[in-house]
């Protein structure tokens, strides 16, 4: 059994920053890519941010220089830096991760946390 523990949300001016936090725990072999996915109300999910096993990035257009994801393979953690936030940031964000357990690989999702950017 493998879980996902998201952290880090909340309520936020614009132009403020967040950090959120995304801890995998349980039978874990090895960890692959990690992400972070976001769906704002009737809108579908949209990639945010994702790392590989190697550090390599790549982010949707939209938060390009104001998010950073990086991830901690000690701990089996990934973060989202989110800075200069925008209300069009409200959403609810998922970590996404791509591991491999005991004989087989799995794609677990977090339970997701609540950003909202808001005067």
């Amino acid at each position: 059994q493998v879980q996902l523990v998201e952290s880090g949300g909340g309520l936020v001016q614009p132009g403020g920053s967040l950090r959120l936090s995304c801890s995998a725990s349980g039978r874990i072999f090895s960890i692959n890519a990690m992400g972070w996915y976001r769906q704002a109300p009737e809108k579908e999910r949209e990639l945010v941010a994702r790392i590989t096993s190697g550090g390599t990035t790549n982010y949707a257009d939209s938060v390009k220089a104001r998010f950073t994801i990086s991830r901690d393979n000690a701990k089996n953690t990934v973060y989202l830096q989110m800075s200069n936030l925008k209300p069009e940031d409200t959403a609810v964000y998922y970590c996404n991760v791509d591991l491999y357990a005991p004989y087989r690989r799995l794609e677990v999702w977090g339970q997701g946390t609540l950003v909202t950017v808001s005067a």
